[in-house]
């Protein structure tokens, strides 16, 4: 029987589960959608790969993204991962999900000003390795190469649209906005609105949106006093629709520039 002292994020990494093994083209199919019935017949044979759990808590890419190294890297099967980047005393956060692809820093990164990333497992994450031997088996068949790096494109998209969220000067909208942004890809619709049904503290929020946790609470309150949004924990309310809220903020004379509005319109039909 394990110990307690294992439900320390250094212990849990140290007991990192067996791995197992999956045919990718199984376990994520929309990297097949270029093929027909025969290549993805033979396809499925070569693309296998390790599996890793990584449970909820706090991680250290490196201990995981090692097992990548001189590949393509690990690829979110299930769960979300808040990837964590830490300048100075402040920390941005982005949310990852199934289907994006994680990979170690560049050798060649920003040398003079220091960094530290970390990992936030959110709900329960599964993760295949792409490594260099999956690249070398994979080689005859590039459309899966090709929807990685399509993924990959996606994703630097939707940090655009985040990044551009956090640029409103109003506390509120930032949050709203977000909430939507996110709603996209993990909401639920449900009568009057949509549920978001992700473990999102105050703190995390800040992160997100570039505020501190005292502010976000506040503008939270303001946002449920307005009956715009509603929750806490792992579980938010959405109430109306995005064009209702957009609606609302230009009312308080707190209008979304048309571009930001746009971008966050378009993750919300995705």
């Amino acid at each position: 029987m394990v110990s307690r002292d294992s439900d320390h994020p250094v212990q849990r990494e140290r007991l990192r589960p067996q791995a197992s093994y999956c045919y990718l083209l199984d376990a994520d199919a929309d990297l097949a959608q270029e093929f027909d019935l025969r290549m993805r017949v033979v396809a499925r044979q070569v693309a296998t790969v390790v599996v890793f759990e990584i449970p909820i808590g706090e991680h250290t890419p490196s201990a995981w993204l090692e097992p990548g190294m001189g590949g393509l890297g690990l690829l979110l099967l299930d769960g979300v991962v808040a990837v964590e980047v830490l300048v100075g005393d402040r920390t941005a956060t982005e949310l990852t999900g199934a289907g994006d692809l994680l990979q170690a820093p560049s050798a060649g990164g920003d040398e003079l000003l220091a960094h530290h990333e970390s990992w936030q497992v959110l709900v329960p994450a599964r993760v295949a390795v792409l490594d260099a031997g999956f690249a070398e088996r994979v080689r005859p068949w590039p459309q899966i190469a090709l929807a990685l790096l399509r993924r990959a494109g996606k994703r630097a998209e939707d940090l655009d649209v985040q990044r551009a969220i956090a640029c409103q000067p109003r506390l509120e909208v930032r949050l709203a906005l977000m909430l939507w942004h996110l709603a996209a890809r993990w909401g639920k619709v449900e009568l009057g609105g949509i549920r978001l049904s992700l473990p999102l503290t105050h703190r995390l929020l800040g992160q997100l949106v570039g505020a501190e946790r005292p502010s976000v609470s506040h503008a939270l309150s303001r946002l449920a006093e307005a009956e715009l949004v509603s929750g806490r924990g792992d579980e938010w309310h959405l109430h109306g629709s995005l064009e209702h809220h957009l609606a609302c903020f230009a009312e308080r004379g707190h209008p979304v520039a048309p571009d930001t509005a746009a971008a966050v319109r378009a993750t919300a039909r995705a």
